[in-house]
């Protein structure tokens, strides 16, 4: 009896117990924590300058819940805070004459949100904006039914890094494809390739000058072709029309001067971004070669491709004296011979229009 009468004992404490410690967690429950946010590279303040272009990644850890996605803003850039659901992003960043620093923020956001669509989120002192949605019907604003990201809290302490961009200039080589004669008439076409670290779209401007590198000309930052052509074989200071990608349909509205004609030549080319930033200054032909610019007799120039002649030089006489005595010598030393077949042009379907 006393036995059962122990038991019945410790089994009301026991029970009581259970009423207690039940009773306290309802009574002080706990509520959503807030989720914490960090950068995927996390130093103290800085990081080594970057391109202006760059892939930026972060994270989001919340202890009672999901993560929904994230928040973020460039200072001194957006005017606002954007949401994403992505944990990276890539941004091209502006670029100015000088090497800035830009000051990136992002807040994880979790999914506790209150399941009604909201037109302002506003926490922590800060106004998001309307919650996030997808506009199906392409109006601009939200529309009952449309599915959107029910916006729960968000990190009070947003990941901050700084991101010191550096501009780097604009890289302009020769195409492969872009060579030159020893000798030629003052027409050639020209190609090059440019690139940019920042984005090839921040090339501005195409510079060209000939043998005079005090005097060069001006060109879209999208031009990578050129042809140049005498303008007036009987002006002494020899100009240069420039034919964009080679179309006489796109004649460049600035001629180009420093043509020495019967003389040794060199072209200069150099790209630069709309920072003001330059590459290394390019030009043909190199040290070890030169590239002789003959002036016309006259505007018939014979072209001699023709393979399988005794020799170039009995090939040259030939076609001399057919020319020479057509029409009773109208053409004789009006006219000049072009080698092709030994000195092949670069872009020759571009540099002789048919």
């Amino acid at each position: 009896m006393n036995r059962i009468l122990l038991s019945l004992i410790v089994l009301t404490f026991f029970i009581a117990g259970l009423i207690s410690c039940s009773k306290e967690g309802v009574n002080n429950p706990v509520g959503n924590q807030p989720p914490d946010t960090g950068l995927f590279l996390y130093p103290d303040s800085t990081i080594n300058q970057q391109p202006s272009r760059l892939n930026v990644h972060w994270w989001g850890d919340d202890p009672d819940g999901v993560i929904l996605g994230f928040y973020f803003k460039w200072e001194g850039i957006d005017s606002g805070w954007t949401f994403t659901a992505s944990n990276d992003s890539i941004f091209a960043l502006p670029i100015g004459s000088s090497d800035t620093t830009y000051l990136f923020s992002v807040a994880a956001v979790d999914a506790g949100g209150n399941n009604v669509y909201d037109q302002s989120v506003e926490q922590n002192g800060i106004d998001f904006g309307p919650e996030p949605f997808v506009d199906e019907n392409g109006d601009g604003v939200y529309n009952e039914g449309e599915p959107f990201y029910d916006i729960g809290l968000i990190d009070p302490t947003p990941a901050e890094l700084l991101f010191p961009i550096k501009n780097t200039p604009p890289v302009l080589i020769w195409n492969e494809l872009t060579i030159l004669p020893d000798t030629s008439f003052p027409v050639m076409t020209f190609k090059w390739d440019a690139s940019d670290l920042d984005g090839d779209e921040t090339i501005s401007a195409i510079r060209i000058a000939l043998n005079d590198t005090t005097n060069f000309v001006s060109l879209d930052g999208t031009v990578r072709l050129v042809t140049l052509r005498i303008n007036d074989l009987n002006n002494p200071n020899a100009e240069m029309q420039i034919l964009i990608n080679g179309s006489d349909q796109n004649i460049h509205t600035e001629m180009l001067s420093g043509l020495l004609l019967d003389d040794n030549n060199k072209i200069y080319i150099q790209a630069e971004d709309f920072s003001g930033a330059r590459s290394q200054l390019i030009s043909l032909p190199d040290t070890s070669r030169s590239w002789y610019v003959k002036k016309p007799k006259g505007k018939l120039l014979v072209f001699d491709d023709l393979q399988g002649v005794s020799s170039d030089e009995e090939a040259r006489i030939f076609y001399n004296q057919i020319f020479s005595t057509i029409g009773t010598g109208t053409l004789n030393g009006k006219f000049d011979q072009y080698d092709l077949f030994n000195q092949p042009l670069p872009f020759e379907n571009v540099t002789v229009l048919e």
